[in-house]
């Protein structure tokens, strides 16, 4: 049997511990066998966003995952398509990171991934420096925004086809960033609170617990860090809700908020977007 589920103030406690900080294993345990999170063999970091505190998504419908879908045992491959249903999985994964371990076949979920616009790029550590890092975050999740268009365009096509009954999984490599921007997408177009997609934000900082060594070795080695006394990389490796909002801000200036980016820049036409929010959330 499971623990309590934790609520959202005991989430967000937890998920606001310092990175370099283990999580204790009974909080931890607490909030992994419970929801919104989600037990998919071989993978981390996998929740519902439908089960997210305060979320209007519609349970079962839209899950965000990291972990490595390419090692999915047969019993992960199982779980995948009768547990949580999945019919899409959407990789928003880089050229490189796509060639070196591709994501394996599951019979049954169609797997997409769409060549982005541009290969990895350079983690700047200079802009994670001052603050908590906001200027570094806004520019990676902007670029979010341009590079991986055919991933993002990709999940919300999926929803507005689907009359919110095929459920659709999408991931990155942690399941963090990427995958964080098309989640905060998701949930702002189905109308939830900045609260609650903040919430979903930084829950990664859970959900990557169980691969945060060998997560935090990776950003030293892609930022080309000595270790993690070097100048922004202790802010490149958190997640703080200032660095979301902060992004948020951008991408109203930019676009005019997700809405703006999903009918300009993705060029979906506002019955798309009806569909869509329909499709998203639980009937009247």
């Amino acid at each position: 049997m499971s623990a309590a589920a934790p609520d959202a103030s005991i989430l967000l406690a937890l998920a606001q511990t310092e990175v370099t900080t283990a999580l204790s294993l009974p909080a931890l345990h607490a909030a992994l066998s419970n929801a919104p999170f989600v037990a998919l063999p071989d993978t981390f970091n996998t929740r519902d966003l439908g089960l997210v505190p305060g979320s209007p998504i519609r349970p079962g419908l839209i899950y965000r995952s990291g972990g490595f879908l390419m090692g999915l045992s047969p019993k992960g491959k199982a779980a995948l398509v009768e547990k949580l249903k999945v019919k899409t999985v959407v990789d928003l994964r880089s050229v490189r990171e796509r060639e070196k371990l591709p994501d394996a076949e599951v019979e049954g979920v169609e797997g997409v991934w769409i060549r982005p616009g541009e290969e990895d790029a350079v983690v700047a550590l200079g802009d994670f420096v001052e603050g908590q890092g906001e200027k570094g975050y806004v520019g990676m999740y902007l670029d979010v925004l341009k590079v991986y268009q055919g991933g993002l365009r990709t999940v919300l096509e999926r929803v507005r086809d689907g009359r919110g009954e095929e459920a659709v999984l999408f991931h990155c490599t942690a399941g963090r960033d990427r995958t964080g921007v098309m989640a905060g997408l998701l949930l702002s177009l189905a109308g939830a609170s900045a609260e609650t997609i903040a919430l979903d934000y930084i829950l990664s900082r859970v959900g990557t617990e169980p691969a945060r060594e060998q997560l935090l070795a990776f950003a030293l080695k892609g930022s080309m860090a000595e270790n993690m006394d070097a100048p922004g990389i202790h802010n490149l490796c958190s997640l703080r809700v200032s660095c979301w909002e902060a992004f948020v801000k951008a991408a109203e200036t930019e676009y005019g908020g997700f809405e703006g980016y999903v009918t300009g820049t993705l060029e979906f036409s506002e019955a798309d977007v009806a569909k869509i929010k329909a499709n998203l959330v639980l009937p009247n």
